[in-house]
């Protein structure tokens, strides 16, 4: 039985990929490592409590003792943790730096001095920065991260790197696309879409809305990153697209229409600070490997609607307490001066 250390695995893309291992790999045997901030929630694994071969611990990947000791007893490590939303990222980019930067150090130090066969680091298609039209960025594009959240992710990719080069550690970088799918926090886009729907709240549109983003759906990413634990080159970096590319106008306005609400609910309000226009991957690297995306825009986004259509208890949890708070600070005023409807861009 092979163990794999899932750090951050109560996370949206984490809790997903753990109950994946454990239903395609019988002979594996799960710890998920998770400090638990407001994005972590038990709630997102509660079917596999009492499961025999998955565990949690409840611990922070900065904790160099516990990371050496978990590290140690694991065959593979898969490095979700992380503070992710470039919004948050923009009003204090301290967290960022601490999860992203040095828990992503701690972790490689202490799968250094290990047995670890692979470490697989989850990076994002942020550190590419924004991709003029008709071109994609290939795992050789340079780095042009233009937030925070973007820079810390780039920093751990480079620390990861590193290690492969002057230690030989079995290093395996995955850069995804924008994810959708169940469990993922309402801070993000379409959840915060689908829920303020259900609730008849305002959708707060950033600009013009017609920024673009490739949606890949979370079970495609975790079907992906599989065959990256298992035949991924140590040493590598493997983008993974789904060909999905939509504005994020587009995606509001669909989901309006899945869920029978007025267009009118959306509301254009004032743009965040360098917010990158398009993101765009080739991924035919990964496609090499036998991996294609089998979810189409329309399939994912109208799975993930319905889930969050039956699970309003979870998220009404996820939008309480702290949340509140946050969505104020980010949204109070600028949904007090924006612009209501589909119309132009906010001035």
């Amino acid at each position: 039985m092979r163990t794999i250390l899932v750090t951050g695995g109560a996370g949206f893309i984490g809790c997903n990929f753990i109950r994946y291992l454990l239903r395609e790999h019988p002979d594996y045997s799960v710890c998920n490592l998770d400090k638990l901030t407001y994005a972590g929630n038990l709630e997102n694994l509660r079917d596999l409590s009492g499961h025999p071969r998955y565990t949690f611990v409840q611990g922070d990947i900065c904790d160099a003792e516990l990371a050496n000791r978990l590290v140690k007893t694991a065959d593979a490590v898969v490095n979700f943790a992380a503070e992710t939303h470039v919004d948050r990222s923009l009003l204090d980019a301290s967290p960022f730096i601490t999860a992203n930067v040095l828990g992503t150090f701690v972790l490689l130090r202490a799968a250094s001095e290990s047995r670890v066969k692979v470490f697989l680091h989850i990076s994002t298609d942020e550190v590419y920065g924004e991709m003029p039209p008709g071109t994609s960025a290939t795992e050789t594009s340079p780095l042009k991260p233009r937030s925070p959240y973007a820079a810390s992710k780039a920093g751990a990719d480079l620390q990861c790197l590193a290690c492969f080069e002057t230690y030989n550690l079995p290093v395996v970088i995955a850069r995804p696309t924008n994810n959708v799918g169940p469990f993922q926090h309402p801070e993000k886009a379409v959840p915060l879409f689908t829920t303020n729907s259900l609730e008849d709240k305002p959708l707060p549109i950033y600009g013009d809305g017609r920024q673009r983003r490739d949606w890949l759906y979370v079970e495609d990413h975790c079907q992906a990153l599989d065959v990256l634990l298992h035949r991924g080159q140590p040493g590598n970096i493997y983008n993974i697209g789904a060909g999905n590319e939509r504005e994020n106008i587009e995606v509001a306005q669909t989901i309006l229409r899945l869920l029978g609400k007025p267009q009118s609910l959306i509301k254009h309000v004032e743009d965040r600070k360098g917010h990158d226009r398009r993101y765009s991957l080739d991924f035919t690297k990964i496609q090499a490997l036998g991996w294609r995306p089998r979810h189409d825009f329309e399939s994912a986004l109208a799975s993930t609607v319905k889930w969050y259509q039956e699970n309003s208890d979870w998220w009404h949890k996820a939008k309480s307490g702290q949340f509140a708070r946050y969505y104020e600070q980010q949204y109070g005023r600028r949904l007090a001066g924006g612009n209501p409807g589909q119309g132009g861009k906010v001035s």
